[in-house]
């Protein structure tokens, strides 16, 4: 069904677009003139005197002429001004069409961004549903209840003590023992990395997990890989992979390699493993970062694994530092 709007506009254009009639009022009324002048001239020359001289015929022929040019003259140049009053009004008609499609388009811009605005609660909403079901879905064994992310360690094993390597020294207790551990939310918070330069919660968090030396390994390896990716046009933020349930990433920090973990190679952007791929083949500093990279996010997360919830493992997955693990993972066979 046509928009109604667009119908007056149609109208307005038809009306103005009809050709001018073939003779209007000014040639009639010139033909008029013409047709009174001939007879009025042949009237008077039938009356005339005969033998006229050739002076008296030039002046004859003057008389005659002269004015039907002049009536002739002026009916064309009122033709001519009727003529460019349509064009005039053709073309305004134009522009009014061109006005209102543009009023149109900045009227679907306007309502645009509100129209985006939704999809992307809805979008999130979506993201929010799908967590739960994976999180419910997941296994829920009473050994794995823990307290909140908040208030628990993320790297909650037994720290090698001097004493085990060498005799210790007088020297009082190690700075590493007095500082407080780092929680299962800043090092979730760290390996998302600062979302802006004004994140100043992402920034407090990667400065806590600096402070422990395996973590910072890990986010140093994870930073290295993340900026040669970029290089390639390739950012986390635009990877949308396939989630994963908890208990996968469990056998993942196991031990188990292979079909068995397949699901954690959910990243599906062709173009991102193809350019990740052939960059592991032509460039040995990239190659020996990912291995590295991988390699470190492999050590530090069968650790926070053993203390960590089902809810803590799906927020992990959604880190930038975890969409790296997947898609270098594809890339080098760790879940062929």
């Amino acid at each position: 069904m046509a928009d109604p709007t667009e119908r007056p506009l149609d109208l307005g254009l038809r009306g103005q677009v009809e050709a001018a009639p073939a003779l209007g009022a000014a040639e009639w009324a010139a033909a008029g003139l013409s047709v009174v002048w001939v007879l009025a001239v042949a009237g008077w020359l039938w009356t005339a005197p005969e033998g006229s001289s050739g002076l008296g015929v030039m002046l004859t022929l003057l008389v005659v002429f002269l004015p039907l040019a002049l009536i002739w003259a002026a009916a064309v140049t009122l033709r001519g001004v009727r003529a460019l009053r349509a064009e005039a009004a053709r073309l305004q008609a134009s522009v009014d069409a061109m006005r209102a499609a543009y009023v149109a388009s900045q009227q679907h811009a306007t309502a645009q961004p509100a129209v985006e605005k939704k999809l992307d609660e809805i979008a999130h909403v979506a993201r929010q549903a799908e967590t739960a079901i994976v999180t419910f879905a997941s296994r829920r064994d009473s050994g794995m209840t823990v307290p909140s992310a908040d208030r628990r360690a993320a790297l909650a094993v037994p720290r090698s003590t001097a004493a085990d390597e060498q005799p210790a020294l007088a020297l009082g207790t190690p700075a590493e023992d007095l500082r407080e551990p780092l929680s299962a939310a800043d090092f979730i918070r760290a390996l998302q990395f600062p979302e802006s330069p004004d994140d100043k919660e992402g920034f407090r968090a990667m400065r806590r997990a600096l402070e422990d030396r395996d973590v910072a390994k890990l986010i140093r390896a994870a930073q290295d890989v993340l900026t040669l990716l970029a290089q390639e046009g390739i950012y986390m933020d635009d990877l949308r992979p396939d989630r994963a349930r908890p208990e996968v990433w469990r056998r993942f920090a196991a031990g188990e390699r292979g079909r068995p973990i397949a699901a954690l190679g959910g990243v599906r952007d062709r173009s991102s493993l193809a350019l990740t791929a052939a960059r592991m083949r032509e460039d040995p500093v990239f190659r020996d970062a990912g291995h590295h990279f991988l390699r470190s996010f492999d050590r530090v997360f069968s650790i926070f694994e053993k203390a960590a919830s089902d809810e803590d493992l799906v927020e992990l997955a959604d880190t930038r530092t975890a969409r790296a693990f997947m898609l270098f993972g594809r890339v080098t066979g760790t879940f062929d």
